[in-house]
């Protein structure tokens, strides 16, 4: 009896009122309209594609677990050849969130020798072994081994005295006192963000490339630093240019002295090195007592004339001897956008043009061992040692000084070109 009853309800109730008043078709409508629309909106939002992304990354690792060199995983930024280009063109940019935002990779197509590795770097994972956190990595210097490292607050060395810590070196800025970690002996190196992993990272993708960034909270670099610092990195791929950009804000309250630079390691690639020509935007140098601690004399002097003149147009021949100098008195001809130096060689049929878009660097460091397959040129703000007494008080040696709530922009641009003999006239004056 009960079950007659219920199915009594079912008939009178459902099929003969609800059914028949179209009240169910119009919810089923509702509910495909409502679903149309949300898979509409996910679409724009690129939602569809971020769970893809997810779910393809997600059966990677499974396959194999993803190298994390410095705890996070790479960010690689990607694009495609223009079909029919006959002209060099950047195709990719690998970028280490975890260790201080290096830039790690970038490749390029090149006539006549197709994809090419513009940087003296191991893979991923190698890079993700090496960068161990200690031993040969304490400090990160290993990021110094590899890619292209960003050096914050200060660029290169700084030498100090012993301090009461252990290794540690205390250096004095403005008569403040500053302790600092020891890299060798009596000296800091390189800065003190190599080893940092980001606070937050994204990256996203752009019709002629993509665009990748990380943000930095650095406090006071460890008690290392005299005011807090957020430090944001800016990688921009594109076809002709890969753009860098460095922001340090003081969020502290005392002002603070910020150096910025940056050392790639660009590779000799095909022929020999004396073949390779390098153009350098500086008139004069920074006169050194000991290269080996790079210690200065507080002099810089003219290049015309010298061994070390490389400001000519087209540069001069690299030749077998090593170099590890600053350049400044840096300059650009009309036609450029800022002091622009070149690494070319007319038989590779490539050459890289590195523009320093920022007033506020002030010298372009060039390191070339004489035995080794790679090239640094380092645009930076600071000179060597920037707080020694060599320098004196009426002498700048490039450090930037923020005040609380003011911040700095460290700006470089990489392009491609084809030397001239090569076939092309695009040599720029």
């Amino acid at each position: 009896m009960a079950k007659k009853r219920v199915s009594s309800l079912y008939h009178n109730i459902w099929r003969r009122n609800l059914m028949r008043s179209g009240m169910v078709t119009g919810l089923l409508l509702l509910c495909v309209l409502v679903g149309l629309t949300a898979a509409y909106r996910a679409h724009m939002l690129g939602n569809f594609h971020k769970l893809k992304l997810k779910a393809n990354i997600g059966t990677e690792r499974r396959d194999a677990p993803e190298p994390r060199p410095g705890g996070q995983e790479a960010i690689v930024l990607t694009r495609s050849r223009l079909q029919g280009n006959t002209e060099p063109e950047f195709l990719s940019a690998t970028v280490l969130p975890g260790r201080g935002m290096n830039v790690l990779q970038i490749t390029a197509y090149i006539p006549g020798q197709g994809e090419v590795n513009l940087l003296a770097s191991p893979s991923i994972e190698g890079a993700a072994t090496a960068m161990t956190g200690s031993g040969a990595d304490a400090g990160g210097q290993a990021s110094m081994t590899m890619g292209n490292a960003f050096e914050v607050p200060w660029a290169g060395s700084l030498p100090g005295v012993p301090a009461q810590a252990k290794n540690e070196v205390m250096a004095v800025w403005q008569g403040h006192p500053i302790s600092l970690p020891a890299a060798a002996g009596s000296e800091a190196r390189d800065g003190l963000l190599l080893a940092r992993g980001a606070d937050s990272a994204s990256s996203e993708t752009l019709p002629d490339g993509g665009t990748s960034q990380a943000i930095f909270h650095m406090g006071n670099f460890d008690g290392h630093w005299l005011s807090k610092t957020d430090v944001t990195v800016t990688v921009l791929l594109r076809s002709q240019s890969v753009e860098l950009t460095v922001v340090a804000n003081n969020v502290g309250d005392v002002a603070e002295p910020i150096g910025i630079g940056w050392h790639p390691r660009f590779a000799i690639l095909g022929g020999s090195r004396e073949q390779w020509r390098l153009r350098v935007p500086g008139d004069m140098r920074v006169e050194v007592r000991d290269r080996a601690k790079g210690q200065s004399t507080g002099a810089v002097v003219p290049i015309a004339g010298t061994a070390f003149d490389y400001s000519m147009k087209g540069g001069a021949k690299l030749g077998t001897a090593g170099l590890d100098d600053y350049f400044v008195g840096l300059h650009q001809t009309l036609l450029e956008n800022g002091p622009a130096a070149e690494l070319s060689n007319p038989a590779t049929g490539y050459g890289l043009r590195l523009t320093a878009l920022s007033p506020t660097i002030k010298a372009m460091r060039v390191i070339a061992p004489a035995a080794a397959d790679y090239l640094s040129i380092e645009p930076q703000y600071n000179y060597p040692n920037p707080f020694g007494r060599a320098w004196g008080k009426d002498k700048d040696s490039g450090m930037v000084t923020l005040q609380p709530g003011d911040s700095t922009e460290w700006k470089v641009r990489l392009e491609l070109f084809t030397p001239a003999g090569n076939g092309s006239s695009k040599e720029r004056p």
